[in-house]
Protein backbone atom coordinates (compact mmCIF):
# COMPACT_ATOMS: atom_id res chain seq x y z
CA UNK A 1 0.00 0.00 0.00
CA UNK A 2 1.36 3.38 -1.00
CA UNK A 3 2.07 6.04 1.60
CA UNK A 4 -0.66 8.33 0.25
CA UNK A 5 -3.26 5.58 0.40
CA UNK A 6 -2.20 4.69 3.94
CA UNK A 7 -2.66 8.28 5.13
CA UNK A 8 -6.01 8.50 3.35
CA UNK A 9 -7.16 5.31 5.08
CA UNK A 10 -6.01 6.63 8.46
CA UNK A 11 -7.78 9.91 7.81
CA UNK A 12 -11.04 8.09 7.04
CA UNK A 13 -10.71 5.84 10.09
CA UNK A 14 -9.82 8.63 12.51
CA UNK A 15 -13.39 10.04 12.91
CA UNK A 16 -14.81 6.56 13.53
CA UNK A 17 -12.04 5.79 16.05
CA UNK A 18 -12.62 9.11 17.84
CA UNK A 19 -16.38 8.48 17.99
CA UNK A 20 -15.81 4.95 19.33
CA UNK A 21 -13.40 6.24 21.97
CA UNK A 22 -15.52 9.17 23.16
CA UNK A 23 -19.02 7.69 23.04
CA UNK A 24 -18.45 3.99 23.76
CA UNK A 25 -15.08 3.02 25.21
CA UNK A 26 -14.60 5.86 27.72
CA UNK A 27 -18.20 5.74 29.06
CA UNK A 28 -18.00 1.95 29.42
CA UNK A 29 -14.69 2.15 31.24
CA UNK A 30 -16.09 4.83 33.54
CA UNK A 31 -19.18 2.68 34.14
CA UNK A 32 -17.01 -0.29 35.08
CA UNK A 33 -14.89 1.82 37.45
CA UNK A 34 -17.70 3.67 39.24
CA UNK A 35 -18.75 0.93 41.72
CA UNK A 36 -15.17 0.71 43.03
CA UNK A 37 -15.56 4.22 44.49
CA UNK A 38 -17.80 2.74 47.21
CA UNK A 39 -15.94 -0.51 47.65
CA UNK A 40 -15.69 -3.71 45.67
CA UNK A 41 -18.76 -5.13 47.40
CA UNK A 42 -20.84 -2.66 45.37
CA UNK A 43 -20.23 -4.76 42.27
CA UNK A 44 -22.21 -7.60 43.88
CA UNK A 45 -25.10 -5.49 45.21
CA UNK A 46 -27.56 -7.23 42.91
CA UNK A 47 -26.72 -10.52 44.66
CA UNK A 48 -26.36 -9.30 48.24
CA UNK A 49 -29.34 -6.96 48.51
CA UNK A 50 -32.73 -8.68 48.42
CA UNK A 51 -34.48 -5.71 46.81
CA UNK A 52 -32.11 -5.52 43.86
CA UNK A 53 -32.02 -9.30 43.50
CA UNK A 54 -35.83 -9.39 43.41
CA UNK A 55 -35.86 -6.63 40.80
CA UNK A 56 -33.41 -8.59 38.64
CA UNK A 57 -35.39 -11.83 39.04
CA UNK A 58 -38.60 -9.98 38.14
CA UNK A 59 -36.95 -8.67 34.99
CA UNK A 60 -35.47 -12.02 33.95
CA UNK A 61 -38.68 -13.99 34.54
CA UNK A 62 -40.82 -11.37 32.80
CA UNK A 63 -38.44 -11.28 29.83
CA UNK A 64 -38.40 -15.08 29.58
CA UNK A 65 -42.19 -15.26 29.69
CA UNK A 66 -42.58 -12.54 27.08
CA UNK A 67 -39.94 -14.17 24.87
CA UNK A 68 -41.58 -17.61 24.96
CA UNK A 69 -45.08 -16.23 24.33
CA UNK A 70 -43.82 -14.02 21.52
CA UNK A 71 -41.98 -16.88 19.82
CA UNK A 72 -45.08 -19.10 19.91
CA UNK A 73 -47.54 -16.46 18.72
CA UNK A 74 -45.16 -14.70 16.35
CA UNK A 75 -43.95 -17.97 14.88
CA UNK A 76 -47.48 -19.22 14.24
CA UNK A 77 -48.62 -15.96 12.64
CA UNK A 78 -45.41 -15.44 10.67
CA UNK A 79 -45.37 -18.95 9.21
CA UNK A 80 -49.08 -18.75 8.36
CA UNK A 81 -48.65 -15.45 6.54
CA UNK A 82 -45.63 -16.78 4.65
CA UNK A 83 -47.42 -19.94 3.51
CA UNK A 84 -50.81 -18.44 2.59
CA UNK A 85 -51.85 -16.01 -0.12
CA UNK A 86 -55.09 -14.11 0.33
CA UNK A 87 -56.58 -10.74 -0.44
CA UNK A 88 -55.35 -8.07 1.93
CA UNK A 89 -52.31 -10.03 3.07
CA UNK A 90 -49.92 -7.10 2.64
CA UNK A 91 -52.30 -4.77 4.44
CA UNK A 92 -52.65 -7.23 7.33
CA UNK A 93 -48.87 -7.67 7.59
CA UNK A 94 -48.44 -3.89 7.62
CA UNK A 95 -50.98 -3.55 10.42
CA UNK A 96 -49.37 -6.33 12.45
CA UNK A 97 -45.95 -4.67 12.21
CA UNK A 98 -47.27 -1.16 12.86
CA UNK A 99 -46.22 -1.20 16.55
CA UNK A 100 -42.59 -1.15 15.37
CA UNK A 101 -43.05 2.59 14.81
CA UNK A 102 -44.28 3.22 18.37
CA UNK A 103 -41.94 4.02 21.27
CA UNK A 104 -42.38 2.12 24.51
CA UNK A 105 -44.11 5.04 26.22
CA UNK A 106 -46.89 5.04 23.62
CA UNK A 107 -47.41 1.30 24.03
CA UNK A 108 -47.61 1.77 27.78
CA UNK A 109 -50.21 4.47 27.17
CA UNK A 110 -52.23 2.01 25.05
CA UNK A 111 -52.27 -0.48 27.94
CA UNK A 112 -53.37 2.26 30.34
CA UNK A 113 -56.22 3.16 27.99
CA UNK A 114 -57.27 -0.48 28.10
CA UNK A 115 -56.58 -1.54 31.68
CA UNK A 116 -55.80 1.65 33.61
CA UNK A 117 -57.86 3.42 36.24
CA UNK A 118 -59.73 5.34 33.55
CA UNK A 119 -59.46 2.59 30.94
CA UNK A 120 -62.04 0.61 29.02
CA UNK A 121 -61.95 -2.44 31.30
CA UNK A 122 -62.39 -0.27 34.40
CA UNK A 123 -65.41 1.49 32.86
CA UNK A 124 -67.03 -1.79 31.82
CA UNK A 125 -66.41 -3.51 35.14
CA UNK A 126 -67.77 -0.49 37.00
CA UNK A 127 -70.93 -0.59 34.92
CA UNK A 128 -71.35 -4.37 35.29
CA UNK A 129 -70.24 -5.16 38.86
CA UNK A 130 -69.81 -1.73 40.45
CA UNK A 131 -66.04 -2.11 40.83
CA UNK A 132 -63.27 -0.61 38.72
CA UNK A 133 -60.93 -3.45 37.74
CA UNK A 134 -57.43 -2.47 36.60
CA UNK A 135 -54.40 -4.47 35.49
CA UNK A 136 -52.21 -1.95 33.68
CA UNK A 137 -49.81 -1.14 36.52
CA UNK A 138 -48.62 -4.59 37.53
CA UNK A 139 -47.20 -7.77 36.05
CA UNK A 140 -50.08 -8.38 33.64
CA UNK A 141 -49.94 -4.87 32.23
CA UNK A 142 -46.19 -5.09 31.68
CA UNK A 143 -46.49 -8.54 30.13
CA UNK A 144 -49.14 -7.41 27.64
CA UNK A 145 -47.22 -4.24 26.77
CA UNK A 146 -43.95 -6.12 26.23
CA UNK A 147 -45.78 -8.73 24.18
CA UNK A 148 -47.43 -6.06 22.04
CA UNK A 149 -44.04 -4.42 21.54
CA UNK A 150 -42.24 -7.68 20.66
CA UNK A 151 -44.77 -9.49 18.44
CA UNK A 152 -44.18 -7.43 15.26
CA UNK A 153 -40.46 -8.28 15.34
CA UNK A 154 -41.14 -11.99 15.69
CA UNK A 155 -43.83 -11.99 13.01
CA UNK A 156 -41.61 -10.20 10.48
CA UNK A 157 -38.64 -12.45 11.30
CA UNK A 158 -40.56 -15.73 11.06
CA UNK A 159 -42.37 -14.65 7.89
CA UNK A 160 -39.04 -13.97 6.18
CA UNK A 161 -37.56 -17.25 7.44
CA UNK A 162 -40.59 -19.31 6.43
CA UNK A 163 -40.50 -17.92 2.91
CA UNK A 164 -36.95 -19.21 2.49
CA UNK A 165 -37.64 -22.71 3.85
CA UNK A 166 -36.83 -25.71 1.68
CA UNK A 167 -40.23 -26.88 0.47
CA UNK A 168 -38.77 -30.08 -1.00
CA UNK A 169 -38.18 -31.46 2.50
CA UNK A 170 -41.81 -30.91 3.41
CA UNK A 171 -43.01 -32.44 0.15
CA UNK A 172 -40.78 -35.45 0.70
CA UNK A 173 -42.11 -35.92 4.24
CA UNK A 174 -45.72 -35.72 3.03
CA UNK A 175 -45.03 -38.19 0.21
CA UNK A 176 -43.79 -40.65 2.82
CA UNK A 177 -47.06 -40.35 4.73
CA UNK A 178 -46.02 -37.92 7.46
CA UNK A 179 -48.88 -36.21 9.24
CA UNK A 180 -49.11 -32.42 9.58
CA UNK A 181 -47.90 -32.63 13.17
CA UNK A 182 -44.96 -34.81 12.12
CA UNK A 183 -44.05 -32.32 9.38
CA UNK A 184 -44.09 -29.48 11.89
CA UNK A 185 -41.94 -31.45 14.35
CA UNK A 186 -39.44 -32.98 11.93
CA UNK A 187 -39.23 -30.33 9.19
CA UNK A 188 -40.45 -26.94 10.29
CA UNK A 189 -38.95 -26.83 13.79
CA UNK A 190 -35.42 -27.86 12.71
CA UNK A 191 -35.54 -25.45 9.75
CA UNK A 192 -36.66 -22.58 11.95
CA UNK A 193 -34.43 -23.42 14.93
CA UNK A 194 -31.66 -20.89 14.09
CA UNK A 195 -34.29 -18.20 13.55
CA UNK A 196 -35.93 -19.09 16.86
CA UNK A 197 -32.66 -18.86 18.77
CA UNK A 198 -31.61 -15.58 17.19
CA UNK A 199 -35.05 -13.99 17.44
CA UNK A 200 -35.51 -15.23 21.01
CA UNK A 201 -32.20 -13.74 22.10
CA UNK A 202 -33.05 -10.35 20.60
CA UNK A 203 -36.52 -10.39 22.15
CA UNK A 204 -35.08 -11.29 25.55
CA UNK A 205 -32.45 -8.55 25.36
CA UNK A 206 -35.05 -6.00 24.29
CA UNK A 207 -37.35 -6.94 27.16
CA UNK A 208 -34.52 -6.85 29.69
CA UNK A 209 -33.56 -3.30 28.75
CA UNK A 210 -37.01 -1.87 27.99
CA UNK A 211 -37.43 1.41 29.84
CA UNK A 212 -40.17 3.52 28.26
CA UNK A 213 -42.88 0.90 28.72
CA UNK A 214 -41.72 0.01 32.23
CA UNK A 215 -41.50 3.69 33.19
CA UNK A 216 -45.15 4.09 32.19
CA UNK A 217 -46.51 0.94 33.84
CA UNK A 218 -44.16 -0.42 36.53
CA UNK A 219 -45.65 1.17 39.64
CA UNK A 220 -46.56 -2.16 41.30
CA UNK A 221 -43.94 -4.45 39.74
CA UNK A 222 -40.35 -3.22 39.80
CA UNK A 223 -37.93 -4.17 37.03
CA UNK A 224 -34.22 -3.50 36.86
CA UNK A 225 -34.29 -0.58 34.36
CA UNK A 226 -36.61 1.32 36.72
CA UNK A 227 -34.40 0.43 39.70
CA UNK A 228 -31.38 1.83 37.85
CA UNK A 229 -33.33 4.96 36.94
CA UNK A 230 -34.37 5.53 40.56
CA UNK A 231 -30.85 5.07 41.91
CA UNK A 232 -29.37 7.35 39.28
CA UNK A 233 -32.01 10.09 39.14
CA UNK A 234 -33.81 10.15 42.49
CA UNK A 235 -30.97 9.20 44.82
CA UNK A 236 -27.87 10.26 42.80
CA UNK A 237 -26.31 6.91 43.70
CA UNK A 238 -24.13 6.64 40.62
CA UNK A 239 -21.97 3.78 41.89
CA UNK A 240 -24.94 1.54 42.63
CA UNK A 241 -26.66 2.49 39.37
CA UNK A 242 -23.46 1.54 37.54
CA UNK A 243 -23.30 -1.78 39.40
CA UNK A 244 -26.88 -2.66 38.47
CA UNK A 245 -26.21 -1.60 34.87
CA UNK A 246 -23.21 -3.93 34.73
CA UNK A 247 -25.32 -6.81 36.10
CA UNK A 248 -28.04 -6.13 33.53
CA UNK A 249 -25.46 -5.99 30.75
CA UNK A 250 -23.80 -9.24 31.86
CA UNK A 251 -27.09 -11.18 31.94
CA UNK A 252 -28.16 -9.86 28.55
CA UNK A 253 -24.75 -10.39 26.96
CA UNK A 254 -24.63 -13.96 28.26
CA UNK A 255 -27.97 -14.79 26.63
CA UNK A 256 -26.87 -13.22 23.34
CA UNK A 257 -23.56 -15.11 23.48
CA UNK A 258 -25.25 -18.46 24.10
CA UNK A 259 -27.73 -17.82 21.28
CA UNK A 260 -24.92 -16.97 18.91
CA UNK A 261 -22.92 -20.02 19.98
CA UNK A 262 -25.74 -22.55 19.68
CA UNK A 263 -27.40 -20.87 16.72
CA UNK A 264 -24.34 -20.72 14.50
CA UNK A 265 -23.58 -23.30 11.85
CA UNK A 266 -21.26 -26.17 12.77
CA UNK A 267 -18.74 -24.98 10.20
CA UNK A 268 -18.45 -21.63 11.95
CA UNK A 269 -18.03 -23.22 15.37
Amino acid sequence: MKSGQRWLLLGCAAPAAAFFLMFWLLPVLRLLALPADKGWATYFAVLTDSRYLQSMLNTVLLSLGVTLATLVLGGAVGVYLARRDFVGKRVLLSLLTLPLSFPGVIIGFFVILLGGRQGLVADLSDALVGERITFAYGLLGLFLAYLYFSLPRAIATYAAAAESMNLQLEEAARSLGASRLRVVRDVWLPELAPTTLACGAILFATSMGAFGTAFTLASKFEVIPITIYNEFTNYANFALAASLSIALGVVTWLVLFLARHFGGSPAVR
